[in-house]
């Protein structure tokens, strides 16, 4: 008798998108992935000690990855957020609050200080750095507090200042970062083996530069200060009046010995998902690794983009992808669960109005848009008329800065956990090909590729 075997059900066309953006994004995690990175640029041994430290999301993993491919002795010390930490034989691993800093980093930060004092030319020092080490290393300057540190960062968070602006800011009353790392390394060697989260790839931005020559000035800080009005203790204020918060510069004999590799850049994570659309028979195209501004202006721009492909095959035909990195900022005015990515889209979503084929996923790299553990969501044609019967009133959703709120209740949240990499935010937009006159009826949420 012959075998009926079941046939496999059809991939609605929902699905095939949902797949194609999700694809992207996992691609553009998996480019940068320390286990994958970290091996192509291992020093040659020291004559003396080597010394592991670091500071980031992405910290833990490119330790272990460090010492599972270094054949000699070693030691160290690298902080982390909570929940991603990995375990390690020779390096030691501290977990600490972000973005909002704690006791935990402050003593990781102390710590690793007093481990890179008293070396000598013949010893090597592998700074481990990636996104989030800035909030991670909260050792403030002499004078300040955990507290005031803690005060200053949430006002820059809840601000709108751009990262560069807020790394600014922390490096001039940091006791650690802005180069100070570094300068207390001398005279050892220092190897700086870097995974960018930033706009360009400003060294002195990623983690707020630690080991790294820092271009700003206390006159910059303070003009940010002054800019977003922000509240500094008087003590904070007065280091930077005077000078004596100044960080570290170029021309610090104490940095000559630094050499700095950046491993993983947002620009690669945006090659590895237009590889992926290509090899899925979708063009891609890359607008920028380094869009910056308010999440929800953003979106706005991206959405009418978005339509001129839609509706008139310009500055690309459709069907296509576009793609785009970099770091929005939110001014928080509401009382909601935020994230930069989910409000980019949000907004998006009401500037585009049910506009049919175009699809859109959101996240940051890292797995956290803002301090939800959803690293950002999925925006449909049909999201808006969904969200409404669902009692979630886009406009609302965004004026109380609520779009974690209000994706979650669609079911159209995007949750990776920790990834153990973080190169920034990652956009992709796909637009749909023109529908045949035939199905233009009624296809208002039925995008065809």
């Amino acid at each position: 008798m012959p075998v009926h075997r079941a046939q496999p059900a059809a991939v609605s066309e929902r699905e095939r998108i949902d797949r194609l953006l999700t694809g992207m994004f996992d691609a553009a995690i998996a480019i940068a992935q320390p286990a994958l990175r970290i091996p192509q640029f291992l020093p040659a041994p020291p004559r003396g000690r080597l010394i592991v430290i670091g500071a980031g999301k992405a910290s833990a993993a490119m330790a272990r990855a460090f010492e599972e491919h270094w054949p000699g002795p070693l030691e160290g010390l690298v902080v982390t957020r909570y929940g991603y930490a990995v375990p390690c034989r020779r390096i030691e691993i501290v977990e600490a609050a972000h973005p909002v800093p704690d006791q935990n980093g402050l003593l990781a930060a102390t710590r690793m200080l007093q481990l890179v004092g008293g070396l000598t030319p013949d010893d090597l020092v592998v700074c481990l750095i990636s996104g989030g080490g800035s909030a991670l290393l909260p050792l403030p300057m002499a004078g300040l507090t955990l507290a005031d540190k803690q005060r200053i960062n949430q006002a820059l968070l809840d601000s709108g200042a751009s990262i560069s602006e807020m790394n600014c800011v922390r490096r001039h009353l940091s006791a650690i970062k802005g180069g100070r790392l570094a300068a207390a390394c001398h005279p050892a060697r220092v190897l700086n083996l870097l995974i960018s989260d930033v706009p360009a790839d400003g060294l002195h931005d990623i983690a707020s530069g630690p080991t790294v020559a820092d271009p700003t000035t206390c006159a910059d800080a303070l003009a940010i200060v002054a800019r977003y009005g922000i509240a500094l203790p008087p003590q904070a204020r007065a280091m930077l009046a005077d000078g004596s918060a100044e960080s570290p510069k170029a021309d610090d004999a104490r940095l000559a010995g630094v050499q700095t590799h950046l491993i993983a850049t947002p620009q690669m994570a945006l090659e590895a998902a237009a590889a992926f659309a290509a090899q899925h028979g979708v063009a891609a195209h890359i607008l920028s690794d380094a869009i910056e501004g308010e999440a929800r202006e953003v979106g706005k721009v991206m959405a009418a983009l978005a339509r001129q492909v839609a509706r008139g095959d310009q500055p690309f035909a459709a069907p296509c992808v576009l793609l785009s990195g970099g770091e929005t900022t939110v001014t928080v005015r509401g009382s909601g669960r935020g994230g930069r990515n989910v409000e980019f889209l949000l907004a998006m979503g009401i500037a585009l109005n049910g506009q049919a084929r175009v699809h859109a996923l959101a996240g940051d790299t890292d797995g956290v848009d803002g301090r939800e553990e959803i690293a950002g969501a999925l925006l449909r044609p049909d999201t808006l008329e969904r969200a409404r019967h669902a009692g979630r009133p886009p406009q609302t959703c965004l004026e109380n800065n609520d779009a974690h709120g209000f994706f979650q209740v669609l079911g159209d949240s995007v949750v990776t956990g920790p990834t153990l990499t973080n190169v920034n935010d990652f956009r992709a937009v796909y637009v749909g090909a023109p529908l045949h006159p035939s199905q233009q009826q009624g296809a208002s949420h039925a995008p065809t590729p």
